[in-house]
């Protein structure tokens, strides 16, 4: 008896390590709540300084080391409507940080010059394919032209979202 349930237990072991290797892709979508960090007026024009953004994403993480890849949709940033692909390295697993890169698209133009990201997270495994990711932001070195203005704002922002991930 006790070498059966040591082989089913062996093979219980056996059986889910594949699973665990077909899970490094994931596919998400999910909400960051944004918000500026100086108000941002222009000739006594007032702009909303926070938002909310919706994102697309994709994860390859296949170990204490992974990459994303997002494309987020900023429907009042600033007064317009705005685009935002970004990419991401990270490190570790549940408790992860990392860096990452993106540039803004908005009024027909993409910024002059991308934005960073220092990123903390969260990730936490639901289901064996279902994961919610929790994490928060920060932008810098990012400005913006205001549409009709003749002046660029800064626009270092933090965000906090979560994101909902089915893994492959």
């Amino acid at each position: 008896m006790k070498k059966a349930m040591l082989f089913g237990l062996l093979l219980g072991i056996f059986a889910a390590a594949p699973v665990q290797a077909v899970n490094n892709h994931r596919f998400g979508v999910g909400a960051n709540y944004w918000v500026a960090l100086e108000d941002i007026e222009v000739e006594s024009k007032k702009f909303d300084d926070d938002g909310v953004a919706y994102l697309a994403s994709y994860q390859y993480w296949p170990g204490l080391l992974g990459l994303e890849l997002d494309v987020e949709f900023l429907p009042d940033r600033f007064g317009e409507s705005a685009f935002a692909p970004e990419a991401y390295v990270l490190f570790g697993r549940s408790i992860y940080c990392g860096v990452g890169i993106g540039i803004t698209y908005s009024d027909d133009d993409f910024a002059d010059e991308p934005f960073y990201a220092l990123r903390a997270g969260l990730n936490l495994e639901l289901l064996p394919v279902l994961y919610l990711d929790i994490s928060g932001n920060y932008r810098f070195n990012d400005s913006a032209e205001l549409k009709d203005e003749n002046t660029d704002i800064d626009t270092d922002t933090v965000f906090l979202g979560a994101t909902v991930r089915l893994a492959f």
